[in-house]
């Protein structure tokens, strides 16, 4: 067997594992995962997504960061395990080991930067550096291309200037 067909059929597991958590068949997800690592243990999306559904579903952050940590070692091309393991991290209250994973993110070619600086944003806003935390949601508005995105951001500027009382 070839590594393109390799490759081409863990994909195709992928997006049916992909498949399976739209459909909230989470156990069936999980399974197909596990079946894609088995098989090959430098999958890294499919650690993405494990992290993801331990994190979303059972809220099970440590298991999460694992995940994700493996993900980005194994796949750090892949640029959605950049902005869930940043959200895992932020969840978690770990903000230094967030600030060091968003520079690093910020250096991946591709990567989406509103959602970066949405990243940067909302750890100021939690630590309560309400000024930093609307420079990075105005950096976000900036560099977003999507309406919805936009209204959000302009929606955290005005509840951090409600909280710093302006």
């Amino acid at each position: 067997m070839s590594n393109y067909y390799e490759n081409a059929e863990l994909d195709n597991m992928f997006f049916e594992a992909d498949e399976l958590i739209k459909q909230n068949r989470i156990g069936d997800a999980i399974s197909k995962l596990q079946e894609i690592i088995q098989l090959n243990p430098a999958y890294g999306r499919a650690y993405n997504h494990l992290g993801w559904i331990y994190e979303t579903k059972m809220k099970d952050y440590l298991k999460a960061e694992e995940y994700y940590k493996k993900s980005l070692e194994n796949s750090p091309e892949y640029l959605p395990a950049y902005i869930n393991y940043a959200i895992c991290l932020s969840t978690m209250n770990k903000f230094e080991e967030l600030k060091v994973h968003l520079e690093k993110a910020m250096q991946q070619p591709g990567i989406a930067m509103n959602q970066i600086y949405n990243e940067y944003a909302i750890m100021y806003e939690i630590l309560g550096d309400y000024d930093k935390a609307i420079e990075h949601y105005q950096k976000a508005i900036n560099l977003s291309l999507n309406h919805n995105d936009i209204q959000i951001y302009q929606e955290s500027i005005s509840r951090c200037n409600l909280k710093r009382g302006r």
